[in-house]
């Protein structure tokens, strides 16, 4: 993937270059459901994801917070991959132990309405594209996020197939930088960032 500034690493190997870049991505989350939750989950999967990711969480009296995760495009994913598979799981415990198969999860990401139009491509192009190839459902919110020039993009489906999607999503949004300012969606009034705090997406239905 392209860096966002458009430079490139001299002399380095393609895995040096991909982990040289440096990522922030940002999801809209619900803080219902058992806010130490994935705090003892990522620092249980530290060891695997690396120092190189931070994840805060918004702090507030409103219900949804903003998730920001920020280092290396590998440790993001990574952070990705963990919060994507504790959803799974905490969704498997709400079923009471019937034998189901694996529950679908949903991420909202909060991307600048001005990369949208990458990610959606011409006549719908290449989201079409990105479910196709990842079998996640993607639905980019018409509306942008109250008081803000952000948008949410909702990603549905097995863990699997999210991780791949917000792979394929992020490469997208690093290819094609924001333009302008952007004016960051806060939920309800944001009074800082915690570490480590809820885990639970709260259901949407945007406009694809």
């Amino acid at each position: 993937m392209a860096s966002p500034d458009g430079a490139s690493s001299v002399g380095g190997s393609p895995e040096d270059t991909e982990l040289s870049i440096t990522l922030t991505l940002r999801m809209l989350m619900h803080g219902k459901v058992t806010v130490g939750g994935l705090g003892a989950a990522w620092g249980s999967a530290m060891p695997r994801v690396g120092s190189s990711a931070r994840i805060t969480i918004s702090e507030g009296s409103c219900p949804e917070r903003i998730t920001t995760i920020t280092g290396s495009t590998d440790a993001v994913f990574r952070a990705v991959s963990m919060i994507a598979f504790k959803l799974e799981e905490d969704l498997g415990a709400g079923s009471n132990g019937a034998a189901v198969g694996r529950s679908p999860v949903t991420l909202r990401l909060v991307i600048p309405a001005s990369q949208c139009g990458s990610l959606i491509g011409k006549a719908g192009a290449k989201i079409r594209e990105i479910r196709e190839s990842t079998g996640a459902q993607v639905q980019v919110a018409g509306d942008l996020l109250p008081n803000s020039t952000e948008r949410a993009v909702t990603v549905s489906g097995v863990p699997d197939t999210i991780i791949h999607c917000v792979r394929q999503i992020c490469a997208v949004i690093l290819e094609s930088p924001p333009k302008g300012a952007t004016i960051p969606y806060h939920p309800g009034l944001s009074l800082g960032t915690i570490l480590l705090s809820a885990n639970q997406v709260r259901g949407h239905s945007p406009l694809g």
